[in-house]
């Protein structure tokens, strides 16, 4: 609302009760209690031979960092879930898992603009540089693929210099 992205009549109709929640580090008694009835709810859709945590895969979700909060917190039990072949999952699992979940992870947009940059160069390549050709492979018009190729600062002359030499 103070950047003038949100309707100030909208925020005060919404804005009728304000709940402060502690992030999911500061209160790492609930963790054991969120996993639990985050597994019997996957349970109940799921057909899942897991029964439950050790004590210790427990004690480690507890001591994680949840910067994703709850959220991460449900897709880490959801990951074990699918990933485990025992009943009870255990610590060397959820250290995979939790591993896996670093904060080096890309988001969705960095994610995608690494596919595009990735494509854009392999698809140039493919066609040494012809940009019209490379927009037709690629489903686009040539202005829309310029636009791709200034967005990631590709040259496509590059690669045409690349094939003449």
């Amino acid at each position: 609302m103070e950047q003038g992205t949100f309707r100030e009549d909208l925020f005060y109709r919404l804005n009728v009760m304000n709940l402060q929640l502690p992030a999911l580090e500061e209160r790492p008694e609930d963790i054991p209690l969120l996993a639990r009835q985050a597994l019997e709810q996957l349970k109940s859709r799921q057909q899942t031979p897991v029964t439950g945590f050790s004590p210790e895969a427990l004690s480690m979700l507890a001591s994680a960092s949840w910067p994703g909060n709850v959220r991460q917190l449900l897709n880490v039990v959801e990951q074990a879930v699918a990933m485990a072949s025992v009943p009870v999952i255990g610590t060397q699992l959820l250290e995979s898992i939790l591993a896996d979940s670093g904060e080096d992870f890309p988001t969705f947009n960095e994610a995608r603009a690494e596919f595009e940059r990735l494509y854009l160069h392999k698809i140039l390549r493919m066609t040494d540089g012809n940009v019209s050709q490379a927009a037709q492979l690629a489903g686009r018009n040539r202005t829309d693929f310029y636009k791709l190729l200034s967005r990631h600062n590709i040259e496509a002359s590059t690669y045409k210099e690349k094939r003449q030499q």
